[in-house]
């Protein structure tokens, strides 16, 4: 069966029980009919807290790792335990579900639900967002229109305009044609919703108070002597906070065996930092006694944003990591084609390793986090090449489950539980950061480049080092980086698999996110809107006369 056709095999629960299992009460429970609903964290008193699991993975490849499915089996399997667990995932975006991947809820008996809801409009906050965003922009416009009273420098203006679509041909335009009463005219142009600085604000926002503090931040454009434009220059915040009000909420919905899953929010890990929102996990921790947790892409991209961005920000410390692999992805990691990974290649999985040790040593050395490894089981898969991932990974001083949750739910992720549950009760790392707060901006950015991804150095395009400087000048030195690069190797080059050496990374441009509170540097030529594929997933998609959604994943 497909995704959507096990989904729709299950009955769920109605989301009031899933809501008891964590002791949420009804008086806290905002209904979407049945089976969602959002929660109202202020409310939530609980002093209890809860480890955190994060689960992370080997530089994605086209041979699936299944980050998302190994998050959703393992809650599965710790709940067959005995242990009171919550997930806390990212909300799928409209653009990858109709472009590339289809759908985003995990796969197979290892699923959140309703998937036909949770990946299209669900409760509305992308939406929200995107609303808030381009509130953003027409005040700015209009500011500009109504006699620029703020002297702003329309060439200057950085803030886009956003939708929950893959569109490229919204990348660059010209706006305001059509005459004076239409606006000034401008370049312009559009990125998609999950790219939007709003989200990555609203994921690292606690409450409304703190939203609304980081809402005033938000650099806009500049003023012609050089100025920052904030949105509170233009007196958008009240605005724009009341538009995002119940998008903090976070939304509550199980998987297919009725583990909880709180599943909010959810920005790009190559432009932002990757994870759900701040409020989701501590909600979660409060809540469960385990939290499993993920962040978008390899490690190098969503583990070291979620340590040295979600984390420093927020007090927030995963107490364990599980890292993701599969045999077939470490195969393609060792250069063989995609065609072939179905066939036994002991030679191409063995160079393909470097790639895991490579995560496998970040964790342990740079960020002193406790790992277990989830070998991802595909039907390819050999005892020969699962057990030399075994010996290899015991070298390393890491144990590595066998995890089949795709076939077989939370009973194909019971080994990996056991594991986790041995480290979370036996094991205690205390986190390290990658840098501290007061080097420069430089320097963070070459502590990222050189100890996370391998590189002999960084190299910096013309004029980057002066807005840096520039930066630390205007009230930003102590940010953390968020560095925006491919996701498919520790280099800035896609092409080189594996754990590349003798390479250097190449910085093109910064931007300040000064509302999610991090310096945005760019490697590499990173698209905030992506485009539909030749033959996009929503070609394949339809609904019946009675309702039942096909094609989705």
């Amino acid at each position: 069966m497909t995704d959507i056709e096990i989904a729709n095999s299950i009955e769920m629960k109605k989301i009031e029980d899933i809501a008891s299992k964590l002791g949420i009460g009804s008086e806290l429970i905002e209904n979407y009919g049945r089976y969602k609903a959002k929660i109202d964290y202020t409310k939530i008193n609980s002093e209890k807290k809860g480890k955190l699991v994060l689960v992370t993975a080997i530089n994605p490849t086209p041979a699936g790792e299944g980050k998302t499915t190994i998050s959703i089996g393992l809650a599965d399997a710790l709940s067959k335990r005995g242990k009171k667990v919550a997930l806390a995932l990212r909300e799928p975006s409209l653009g990858p579900v109709f472009g590339v991947k289809g759908g985003a809820a995990g796969g197979g008996y290892a699923q959140v639900v309703p998937m036909e809801d949770i990946n299209l409009h669900f409760t509305g906050d992308i939406h929200a967002i995107t609303a808030a965003n381009n509130l953003i922009a027409a005040l700015l416009d209009n500011s500009i229109m109504q006699g620029n009273p703020l002297n702003i420098d329309p060439r200057t203006v950085t803030w886009k305009r956003c939708m929950d679509m893959n569109d490229r041909q919204l990348r660059s335009i010209i706006s305001g044609l059509g005459g004076k009463s239409n606006g000034c005219p401008r370049e312009d142009g559009f990125q998609i919703t999950a790219a939007s600085e709003i989200m990555a604000t609203c994921c690292l926002a606690t409450d409304i108070s703190d939203l609304k503090e980081r809402l005033s931040r938000l650099v806009l454009a500049r003023t012609y002597s050089g100025e920052e434009v904030k949105l509170k220059d233009i007196n958008g915040v009240g605005a724009v906070s009341i538009l995002l009000k119940d998008a903090l909420k976070p939304n509550l919905v199980q998987t297919l065996e009725g583990t909880p899953a709180f599943v909010h929010l959810g920005p790009f890990a190559n432009i932002a930092h990757g994870c759900n929102s701040v409020i989701a996990t501590k909600t979660a921790l409060k809540l469960s006694d385990i939290v499993v947790t993920e962040a978008g892409f390899g490690a190098d991209l969503g583990a070291e944003k979620f340590i040295d961005i979600k984390c420093r920000l927020t007090g927030l410390a995963p107490d364990a990591i599980v890292l993701v692999a599969s045999v077939r992805a470490l195969k393609f990691h060792g250069g063989v084609e995609k065609e072939n990974l179905g066939l036994e290649n002991l030679e191409a999985l063995s160079n393909g390793l470097s790639n895991l040790g490579k995560h496998i040593d970040n964790i342990k050395s740079v960020w002193n986090v406790p790992v277990t490894v989830a070998i991802n089981h595909f039907v390819s898969d050999s005892e020969a090449e699962t057990a030399l991932i075994n010996e290899y990974c015991a070298t390393k001083g890491v144990k590595a489950s066998f995890a089949d949750v795709w076939s077989n739910g939370g009973n194909g992720g019971l080994e990996l539980a056991d594991s986790l549950i041995d480290i979370l009760d036996n094991t205690k790392g205390e986190l390290h950061f990658t840098y501290s707060d007061d080097v420069p901006l430089k320097a963070k950015i070459e502590a990222v480049a050189k100890r996370i991804y391998g590189a002999n150095g960084v190299e910096f395009a013309p004029g980057v080092i002066t807005k840096l400087k520039k930066a630390e000048k205007e009230g930003y030195a102590a940010y953390p980086v968020c560095i925006a690069k491919t996701q498919y190797s520790l280099s800035d080059d896609q092409k080189k698999l594996g754990a590349p050496s003798d390479f250097t990374i190449h910085i093109r441009d910064i931007r300040v996110s000064a509302g999610a509170g991090f310096i945005v540097a760019y490697a590499g030529d990173i698209m905030t809107m992506p485009g539909l594929a030749k033959v996009p997933a929503a070609n394949n998609m339809d609904i019946t006369d009675s309702g039942v959604i096909t094609g989705l994943f």
